[in-house]
């Protein structure tokens, strides 16, 4: 039995969504009807919401984050330390570092990690600039918090040849076991990078 015809305005609210990381088009069918059928209000305010968003916000001159100024808060808050530099991938992996409270230092977001096979290199994004702000004669100390995938340590791995060779400091953040995590639960792979990072006590 043929599927009956969508109205354009709805079949593009579906595209739209589909965008959208992890929505397939069931999904994004299943939360455009849910919003023209029960939540026209909440439409609405996503709508705006976003609208606001692509027109307000902008990329931070010195971290790269999101920000409605030229320059962020976190960047212009004295109480950080200038002397480190922790270096993301996205804005939500600075959000959980923060959400941490044990880093006090400032940032730099990639907004993306090295993936030659999708044509993401240097280039695209925008090595120049980070190691512009890593050698401003303040920093210290470059963190590397990219992910442990293959193309965050790739990434981690060519930053970490550049900075040193501009001769800074370079850590990269810890792998290992969990804080309250048991063993037998914990999978082989991170067991093997505690033990190799593994420090005396």
């Amino acid at each position: 039995m043929a599927s009956l015809p969508e109205p354009e305005p709805l079949l593009a609210l579906v595209e739209a969504l589909r965008r959208l990381p992890g929505v397939g088009v069931r999904s994004a069918r299943r939360m455009a009807y849910h919003l023209m059928q029960y939540d026209v209000a909440g439409a609405e305010r996503l709508a705006s919401a976003l609208a606001g968003a692509v027109s307000g916000l902008r990329h931070c001159a010195r971290c790269n984050g999101f920000t409605e100024d030229e320059v962020c808060a976190t960047c212009l808050n004295p109480k950080r330390d200038p002397s480190q530099l922790c270096i993301v991938e996205t804005p939500a992996d600075q959000n959980v570092i923060e959400s941490s409270h044990g880093y006090r230092g400032l940032y730099y977001v990639l907004m993306g990690r090295l993936a030659p096979l999708e044509g993401i290199g240097p280039r695209e994004l925008g090595f120049e600039r980070v190691l512009a702000r890593a050698t401003d004669g303040v920093v210290q100390e470059v963190i590397l918090a990219t992910n442990f995938t293959a193309e965050g340590e790739t990434t981690a791995h060519y930053l970490a040849e550049a900075l040193r060779a501009q001769g800074l400091a370079v850590s990269r953040l810890a792998r290992g076991v969990p804080a309250g995590g048991e063993l037998e639960y914990v999978d082989a792979g991170t067991i093997a990078w505690a033990l190799m990072e593994r420090r005396s006590t």
